[in-house]
């Protein structure tokens, strides 16, 4: 095998290595790499009112696509969480390169050793098992009136504000949304 042919099999193999790393090394903190799409994201930070005196905490911040467009479209601060450190320095470099980077917080660990106290809006894109372990420290640390967006699956056992089953976003005002609501699509409206 000649140089060129070593070097580009080397490449390809990295490329791949990467790739399937981004995609499926995140089961090992805890959840699968999913994008939320641009209608997901604008139908969350439309449901929670979203403004220039909010801190809007992004858990499982990912690559920051609820990140930067609460900093730049809203004005919020925002504080991005995520664990997964390749995703995490991602969120650090567009942060550093980008706009709004007074507004923005990268943190690199576990939201479920994070303190909720400063924040006004909580968004989050996590499996249900997730949200179920979310659920007590939310009710341990929010503030009255904080409103917390979910995509995909709800807050077991909490009273859904708002559902959008177009994008599949829960909004949920605390501690207004505390109760047996059962967290599902069907509690709260449109």
């Amino acid at each position: 095998m000649n140089s060129l042919a070593l070097d580009l099999a080397v490449a390809l193999f990295v490329a791949c290595a990467g790739v399937i790393y981004f995609v499926f090394a995140t089961f090992l903190f805890g959840a699968g790499y999913e994008p939320t799409y641009r209608r997901a994201v604008d139908t969350m930070l439309r449901y929670a009112e979203v403004g220039p005196n909010d801190t809007v905490y992004d858990l499982g911040a990912g690559t920051g696509a609820i990140v930067f467009r609460a900093a730049r479209a809203y004005r919020a601060r925002v504080v991005g969480v995520e664990i997964e450190p390749i995703r995490a320095l991602i969120l650090r470099l567009r942060r550093r390169l980008g706009p709004f980077a007074d507004r923005i917080t990268v943190v690199w660990g576990d939201f479920f050793r994070l303190d909720f106290g400063a924040a006004t809006v909580i968004t989050a894109f996590l499996w249900p098992g997730a949200m179920a372990r979310l659920r007590p420290k939310l009710e341990k640390e929010l503030k009255p009136g904080t409103r917390l967006v979910s995509h995909s699956h709800a807050v077991p056992g909490w009273t859904v504000i708002r559902h959008d089953p177009e994008t599949d976003v829960y909004l949920y005002r605390w501690p207004e949304s505390r109760g047996d609501g059962g967290g599902g699509p069907t509690a709260g409206g449109t």
